[in-house]
Order: structure tokens, then C-alpha cells, then sequence
């Protein structure tokens, strides 16, 4: 499934091929999708909007010594991850949040699922509201109401994701072995949607350099897709990637300011505020292995600003 918008206009969408590799029904425009790591971006917009409200502040320590800037730009100094094999007797949430860091607050980044694991818990409690409702609530407030955890996705329209020893073939349901141990709600992944609720996320980002409407504030919004973290591979905006050379997956035609997202299960977002563009890549490349789609995802890209904004 792919869609390409130009100045908050779809030009190009386009669904392509089958639920599962024996079949299962056709893949529609509004298909939804296990999104993966662009759950991170979802959960960081949920965050930026409680800051606007006075909820929480981007700078006061959240977790320990770590800021919510610091764990939206993944310099928070949490572990990148763990084994999930390993996590079957742990609630899953505390173990992030507990873990030893592995570099100091602030100090480098380092892009981490335990972080977003435990910010997930913090806003849970920071508004007294259980993740699933907060975040499907906050979002459905900005604006796209279709986006929700797999408990409200319908199992037989969901396309399916990976057949593993574990758990067998995963069809709506969380793919992500973490946010299954937290029962499929989680602040790194898990969420479900169709590539109209993805691209109107990185318009929200989009729309306030072009006096378009966005439910986020335009301070935010820029602070969000602008440099917070430096790095050699990716740097980090606040929950968005930002392009840092021609080998990123959002290919060698889009600027510099590109700000983006992927998902693990065949997912992305970039969108190029010099040319107005977003475009959105949804598949699932784990249906037939674990298989890295970096190519694929930047000749679209580079294919989408060859067609429409050269």
C-alpha cells in the first residue's frame, strides 16, 4: 500500500496484492496495517500534545534524570532493546523502566524500544488513564480516529505479519514480540493503520510551514521535525528521524530536512518539507522472512519526487 500527498493532497495511492501469501482477500487503500516503530511517532505526537496543554513539559525529568525531550530524540539513555525470550516472567514496562542505562542522559543517541516502553507507562501515569484508551483518545482528538491497537483491529482484515515458533502466524495481532508481552498496547509499537491516518501524521508536521491547519501547535511541530540529537546514521528530531545522508531509506532525492519514520514490518513515513511532499510505504517484508527493505523504500521515494516534485 502506498500514497503520496503533495501540499496535504493525495496525488498518487495504491493498494496492491493479498492479506496473506495464500491469500486471505485483497489489500484496499484502507487496509490497516501493524505500523510497528511508527507507533513511536503516534505516542511522541500524544506526548507534544499534552505538553501544548501544560500536562507535561519537554524539559523536567520524566524518568529519572532523563526529559521527555531526551527520550522523544531517543537520548534518554536507555538500552535499544532485549530479548524477549528472556522477558517472560517480567512485567514488561518495569523492566524497561528499571534497566541500568547504558550512556548518561543526554549524552549520545541511542535508539532505544525500552525507552518508549517505559515513556508509555509514564504518560499512563502522568495522566492517570490507561495507555490504550490515552493514546487512542488523544489521537482520535487530533484527528485520526481509525489508528488503535490490535484489540479493535478486525482480525480477518488486518494483513498478516510473520509466522514464528512462538506464537504461530501472526494476523491481527502486535508483531513486535515486546509489545506482545505487554498484552499488544505499548509505547514503542502496536499500533494499526491505514496509510491515510500515516500520512496525516506527517502532515500535522507539514501543514504549519504552509499556514495549513495542524492540531499541533507550530513551535512544536517545528521543534519536533528539527535537529535535537546529532548522529552519524540518523540524527533525531523529537519521535521523528531526520535525514542525514543519501543512504537513508527515504532515498538520495529528497533534502536534507526530510524528517521520517520506519517500521520493522515493512513500514514508512518520510515527508520533505522543501517540496511539501509525505509520502507513505506500507507492506509487511517479514510475511515471507525478516528481510531489510531499505532499497525498495528509497526508489519509491526518489520515484515520488522524480513524479511529482522534481
Amino acid at each position: 500500500m502506498v500514497r503520496v500527498e503533495r501540499g496535504g493532497r493525495v496525488v498518487y495511492e495504491r493498494a496492491v496484492g493479498t492479506l496473506r501469501d495464500d491469500g486471505g482477500g485483497p489489500v484496499y487503500v484502507d487496509t490497516r496495517f501493524d505500523v510497528a516503530s511508527i507507533t513511536k511517532v503516534f505516542v511522541s505526537t500524544v506526548a507534544l500534545a499534552l505538553v501544548a496543554r501544560g500536562v507535561l513539559a519537554l524539559d523536567e525529568p520524566l524518568l529519572g534524570a532523563s526529559t521527555l525531550r531526551m527520550i522523544l530524540a531517543h537520548t534518554g539513555g536507555f538500552r535499544s532493546g532485549a530479548d524477549y525470550r528472556t522477558l517472560f516472567d517480567e512485567h514488561i514496562e518495569t523492566f524497561a523502566a528499571r534497566e541500568p542505562l547504558v550512556a548518561a542522559p543526554g549524552e549520545r543517541v541511542v535508539y532505544s524500544d525500552l525507552g518508549f516502553l517505559a515513556l508509555g507507562a509514564a504518560l499512563a501515569a502522568r495522566t492517570h488513564t490507561a495507555l490504550e484508551p490515552l493514546i487512542e483518545g488523544e489521537l482520535r482528538a487530533l484527528g485520526s480516529e481509525r489508528v488503535t491497537f490490535a484489540r479493535r483491529a478486525r482480525y480477518e482484515d488486518v494483513p498478516a505479519t510473520e509466522r514464528d515458533a512462538w506464537r504461530g502466524l501472526v494476523q491481527g495481532r502486535v508483531h513486535d514480540e515486546k509489545a506482545a508481552l505487554a498484552g499488544g498496547v505499548a509505547g514503542h509499537a502496536g499500533l494499526f493503520a491505514h496509510a491515510l491516518d500515516v500520512a496525516r501524521l506527517g502532515e500535522w508536521y507539514l501543514a504549519p510551514r504552509f499556514g495549513r491547519p495542524s492540531p499541533l501547535p507550530a513551535t512544536l511541530a517545528l521543534a519536533a521535525t528539527t535537529e535535537a540529537a546529532p548522529d552519524a546514521v540518523l540524527r533525531r528530531g523529537l519521535g521523528w528521524a531526520l535525514k542525514t545522508s543519501d543512504a537513508n531509506s527515504c532515498g538520495a532525492r529528497m533534502s536534507m530536512d526530510t524528517f521520517g519514520h520506519t517500521g520493522f514490518t515493512g513500514t514508512c513515513i518520510w515527508a520533505d518539507p522543501q517540496r511539501d511532499l509525505n509520502v507513505v510505504v506500507l507492506t509487511n517484508a517479514v510475511h515471507f522472512g525478516r528481510h531489510d527493505l531499505r532499497d525498495v523504500r528509497a526508489a519509491f521515494c526518489d520515484a515520488a519526487v522524480a513524479e511529482f516534485a522534481p
